[in-house]
């Protein structure tokens, strides 16, 4: 199961930078121009789980697999991009492809590297975009709801279903607020995520500060960590230059290089952690001797669709999932210990996986 977080924000806030940080390649071109991005660039990244690594050690695993998240560098919208201004049809197309987004925000001061606004001011760089989004939405939506209304109004179920969604969208909309703060009610998400809205993404706010801000923020940020307090989204404070220079470092000395300025774990562990929250995602594990690997879900996954991610005929043919929590695994050396001690359970199809499950399922061919 792959998911997607789009990278976006205005110009020259450190998008491509982020990017190749993230994704440990020189892919994306950082440049101190608009537009250096030209296509999407996508990158995984393996999601750093300190709780793999423990479960291989006591299982022996030869392999560790951790679950994977995918960053898309989407180039930098401009004011009027809803228009067409810059390169923005084609930036919103490849926005429409991703899970979330992620929004950098200039959260710095930097003579040398030039704002497209003028000015440094996190929050209107925060609604410019949204506008432009909002005013996408719109245009999508005012195209589309004439000809759905007809069907509704010749008795098309479906239709009138989609309608409702479309209406309440615009309502908020026109109000100047987003998609995502439509009210969908149960049933309705899969019609929902169908009308390609941009703003029903989620968003997670990314505040790029300088180094010496990069554990608390700063000002900047704090606008900006208020401002997604208000509206229910997320934020996280990085310094896409400290993620650079960790990035091209080997493992054993990255740790080393943070500690020396204070930080405990590179920005992109923060990143994915509230990625995962945003998303509403969590980690089960698959254990033994030949790999232990992390596969991700969404939360409130039944056990018979958390099979079907390792593979399909898994979860055709679900009989039951024997499970550990990954504390009883650790707290009793594995799942021999875990099973002496009355941790091992065996859960039928009605079971929602949790966070940290070691998960073996069973299934007939």
């Amino acid at each position: 199961m792959g998911f997607k977080m789009g990278i976006v924000g205005l110009p020259n806030v450190g998008k491509s930078t982020l990017f190749n940080a993230l994704t440990q390649t020189a892919a994306a071109q950082a440049a101190n121009y608009p537009f250096c991005t030209i296509e999407p660039n996508v990158g995984d990244v393996a999601v750093p789980d300190e709780r793999l690594d423990a479960l291989a050690a006591i299982a022996g695993s030869k392999e560790i697999i951790p679950t994977r998240l995918t960053f898309v560098d989407i180039a930098g919208l401009v004011r009027g991009a809803s228009r067409g201004e810059g390169l923005g049809n084609q930036f919103l197309a490849n926005i429409r492809e991703v899970d979330a987004i992620a929004h950098v925000v200039r959260c710095f001061e930097d003579s040398d590297i030039t704002h497209v606004e003028g000015k440094i001011d996190p929050v209107a760089d925060i609604e410019t975009i949204e506008t432009e989004l909002m005013l996408a939405d719109l245009d999508s939506l005012e195209k589309r709801i004439v000809a759905i209304e007809k069907k509704a109004k010749g008795g098309d179920k479906e239709s009138k279903e989609i309608f409702d969604l479309m209406s309440r969208s615009l309502v908020l909309l026109r109000e100047g607020k987003p998609a995502r703060l439509v009210e969908v009610k149960a049933g309705e998400e899969r019609a929902f995520r169908m009308l390609g809205l941009l703003t029903s993404k989620p968003v997670l706010y990314v505040c790029n500060v300088e180094e010496a801000s990069a554990d608390k923020g700063n000002g900047f940020s704090a606008r900006v960590f208020e401002r997604a307090k208000q509206e229910g989204a997320r934020a996280v404070v990085v310094s896409a230059k400290i993620e650079s220079e960790v990035a091209v470092l080997p493992p054993e000395e990255q740790k080393e290089y943070l500690e020396a300025i204070g930080l405990k774990e590179p920005g992109l562990n923060r990143v994915i952690r509230e990625g995962y929250a945003l998303l509403g995602l969590l980690t089960y594990f698959t254990v033994g001797p030949k790999e232990a690997r992390a596969w991700t879900i969404t939360a409130g996954t039944k056990a018979p669709a958390a099979a079907g991610v390792i593979h399909t005929d898994f979860e055709k043919g679900f009989i039951r999932a024997e499970t550990v929590a990954y504390a009883d695994y650790v707290a009793h050396n594995g799942e021999s210990g875990a099973r002496e001690a009355g941790k091992f359970r065996l859960e039928g199809k009605e079971y929602e996986v949790a966070d940290g499950d070691v998960l073996h399922f069973r299934f007939a061919n």
